[in-house]
């Protein structure tokens, strides 16, 4: 019973090591779970407008749990889902605030969109445009995913301001900054020394180390029961789904969502060397469907949509890949739901170390771009810096994607208006 489980799982006692499979999944939801604190901080300017943010710590989890179990059986990959940060600051600030429009129009906008992502999956516009991503530009999202992941590290620890600028120097010496360089060092070195379980260790050890310094607070209750996500439940507005506004807030959600998915998947699987040579990823079809009918069951629990969460790279920098791992951040997931004063007592200063050695580890296939052509360098180089400066990986794909097309396209003219030349000589 527990091999055919494993199986399901993608898992092979001959090639996969269950321990590692664990660690993998436990490092993930604890370099994530922040999120179930920061949604309802980035959704209570909605709760003037009758939006229930009691609920929605629950209907997160929740979402998380399904969008990552559906991970890990159909895709059997070690990825985990959340609502995604830049998504759901479009939801509440954009469509919203900005707009003007109810939060049950904004779910509704959630839903279509997660039913046209499940289209595109399950139809051939998918290969397409996975396909139109050259091999080196997949290799540069793994390299500027690093270096995003790396810099939500900084971020989380306060050493970094908003951007890519550093705080005054004096912030170096709070308590939380030192435990984040102490972090860094000690994941650093069991990264050199190849413990497993490395990256956990180091969470352990720092989140211990803040107790004295006041950075981990021990929680008055250990154990809280979440409230009900009832009011959240199917609060769609189908009223608005003919006005223009409707559609265009479609459509910009599913191209983020596509391209953000895309790029996080492509970026994490291409660092660990899932990557064909071809340039195709296995079981690719299987994650974006996931992908996206989390974002459907999410917009049911009333969330903003879920997405492939970047912090994935953790569990794969543990050597977690099958979908164990999903399962077991799940499972964390579930806990969370009673547990949760438990979690949210780990300081980002604990699991920003983390983000930074897994960052250093998708950096590494930047060996992998030809960097002496510079056909295909210019935009990889221009991906990579653009994920850093706008701290958003679809912008980084899109610049490196329509560098790309224009310097082929002027090149092969150009190439051929000389051949056409020399040829009337």
């Amino acid at each position: 019973m527990k091999e055919k489980l494993l199986s399901l799982l993608g898992f092979s006692l001959q090639r996969d090591s269950l321990k590692t499979e664990i660690i993998s999944g436990i490092t993930t939801f604890v370099s994530m779970v922040y999120i179930l604190a920061l949604m309802p901080a980035i959704f209570s300017p909605l709760s003037e407008h009758g939006f229930p943010i009691e609920s929605l710590f629950t209907a997160t989890a929740l979402s998380c749990i399904i969008g990552t179990v559906l991970m890990a059986f159909i895709a059997k990959r070690p990825f985990a889902l959340a609502p995604g940060l830049t998504l759901n600051t479009f939801f509440v600030e954009t469509i919203c605030l900005a707009m003007g429009y109810p939060w049950q129009f904004a779910l509704t906008v959630v839903l279509v969109e997660g039913l046209l992502f499940v289209l595109i999956c399950v139809s051939n516009l998918r290969q397409v445009i996975f396909e139109m991503v050259p091999t080196t530009l997949k290799y540069a999202f793994a390299a500027g995913i690093g270096f995003f992941v790396a810099m939500i590290g900084f971020k989380n620890s306060g050493i970094l301001a908003e951007g890519t600028i550093f705080n005054h120097m004096e912030t170096l010496t709070t308590p939380s900054s030192l435990l984040f360089l102490l972090g860094v060092l000690l994941t650093g070195l069991f990264t050199v020394m190849r413990i497993k379980g490395g990256l956990l260790i180091g969470i352990t050890i720092v989140t211990l180390c803040g107790l004295p310094l006041g950075v981990t607070v021990i929680p008055d209750n250990l154990i809280e029961i979440p409230a009900s996500p009832a009011p959240l439940l199917f609060q769609f507005s189908f009223d608005y789904i003919l006005w223009p506004d409707f559609w265009v807030c479609v459509t910009t959600m599913l191209f983020f969502d596509l391209f953000d998915t895309l790029g996080t998947v492509v970026g994490v699987m291409a660092s660990v060397g899932i990557i064909r040579k071809n340039g195709r990823i296995p079981h690719m079809r299987s994650i974006i469907l996931s992908d996206a009918l989390a974002t459907v069951s999410g917009a049911c629990l009333g969330c903003s949509p879920v997405t492939t969460f970047v912090e994935s790279s953790t569990g794969f920098a543990e050597g977690g890949r099958t979908g164990v791992s999903a399962l077991v951040t799940a499972l964390c997931f579930a806990l969370s739901l009673v547990f949760s004063p438990i979690f949210l007592a780990i300081p980002t200063a604990a699991t920003a170390p983390a983000m930074v050695v897994a960052g250093f580890f998708m950096f590494g296939v930047v060996r992998h771009i030809k960097l002496t052509y510079n056909l295909e360098a210019m935009p990889a180089f221009l991906t990579i810096l653009l994920m850093v400066i706008t701290g958003s990986i679809c912008d980084g794909i899109l610049t490196g994607l329509i560098s790309y097309i224009i310097l082929s396209y002027t090149y092969g003219y150009m190439a051929k208006f000389k051949k056409a030349r020399r040829n009337s000589q």
